[in-house]
């Protein structure tokens, strides 16, 4: 059975754009609230890019810009997480995730693992890089990729299957 999934490239003129954005926006927020019931689950999960990077693939950079800027503030505003220090490097790697999974997708329409895979590993490695310039702590950079290692595979194999299979539309 082969199924076939449909890439799309929206734009800022259309509504559906911003339905779209709003609908990933508050996946980012409700669930890292429910890995927050979890000892260090946000931390460990990374659930707040994980609609990111779905709204991102699926319909493109710009939906995905939107969910990467406006989620993680969202967030904070209501919940107190991310906290504000660390929310420009939060931002910084949202933003990567979008652009990156937008390109991919763009690029070779079409979702496969390995190109989630390159995505993800794109925007932590440059992410880390940026969060270590901001820091000025390459140690606490590294440690925050570390830590975040199931949570990357949470996006590389949720993200996949999310937008393959649960997206048809």
């Amino acid at each position: 059975m082969k199924t076939t999934v449909r890439l799309y490239d929206l734009g800022y003129a259309e509504v559906r754009t911003y339905l779209a954005a709003v609908l990933f926006i508050v996946g980012n927020v409700a669930l890292p609230q429910l890995f927050h019931l979890i000892p260090q689950g946000g931390v460990t999960w990374l659930p707040i890019y994980f609609f990111t990077l779905v709204g991102a693939y699926k319909y493109g950079w710009k939906v995905g810009l939107l969910t990467a800027v406006f989620s993680p503030v969202v967030n904070s505003l209501m919940f107190g997480m991310p906290a504000w220090g660390t929310l420009p490097a939060i931002a910084l790697k949202s933003v990567l995730l979008a652009l990156a999974a937008g390109y991919a997708a763009r690029r070779w329409q079409k979702v496969s693992l390995p190109l989630v895979l390159a995505v993800v590993l794109f925007y932590q490695f440059f992410g880390t890089l940026g969060e270590w310039m901001m820091q000025g702590s390459f140690y606490n950079a590294i440690q925050d990729f570390r830590i975040g290692i199931p949570g990357m595979l949470l996006q590389i194999f949720g993200g996949y299957l999310f937008v393959k299979y649960l997206i048809r539309r």
